[in-house]
């Protein structure tokens, strides 16, 4: 009667092992390229909330910023109306910081900062911006092969 002796080499061991880590090697990076992707997904939504928002603001009151109690809005005595929320997502931890860059009584600029320390920081893209006309548009002075079609 023979016995037979089952189980793995060290050989056959160490090559599953190696072929798991070259999988993970390529899927890990996938995957945070697919987290920042859904990250920045938030913040564009987020811009075009704010967007809709201050174009309700200007058909109500026929510009983009607040009137004075008794200005009208070509008298540029008008101040920044504030935002409904400044930061994406708006319920957990802020990925990105939205803000109005710049605004008159017909034109207005928003931003979508990636947050300072968070992974977003190093997303390719960098700033976000939309404006009152639709225009979007990048801010990332690190890399100048990004187009805005990658990031939005």
């Amino acid at each position: 009667m023979k016995t037979y002796v089952t189980g793995f080499s060290l050989i056959e061991l160490m090559i599953t092992v190696a072929i798991i880590g070259v999988l993970a090697g390529i899927a890990y990076p996938n995957y945070q390229k697919s987290i920042m992707s859904s990250k920045r997904a938030d913040a564009k939504s987020a811009l075009l909330e704010l967007a809709n928002f201050l174009e309700r603001n200007a058909s109500e009151g026929g510009c983009y910023t607040n009137p004075g109690a008794d200005a009208l809005c070509s008298t540029g005595d008008d101040t920044n109306p504030t935002l409904p929320f400044t930061a994406a997502p708006k319920q957990g931890a802020a990925n990105y910081t939205l803000s109005l860059a710049d605004i008159s009584s017909d034109t207005f600029t928003l931003n979508a900062s990636p947050v300072v320390g968070s992974a977003q920081e190093k997303d390719d893209c960098g700033t976000l911006t939309l404006t009152n006309t639709g225009s979007k548009g990048i801010k990332n002075p690190h890399l100048a092969n990004i187009t805005t079609d990658k990031c939005w």
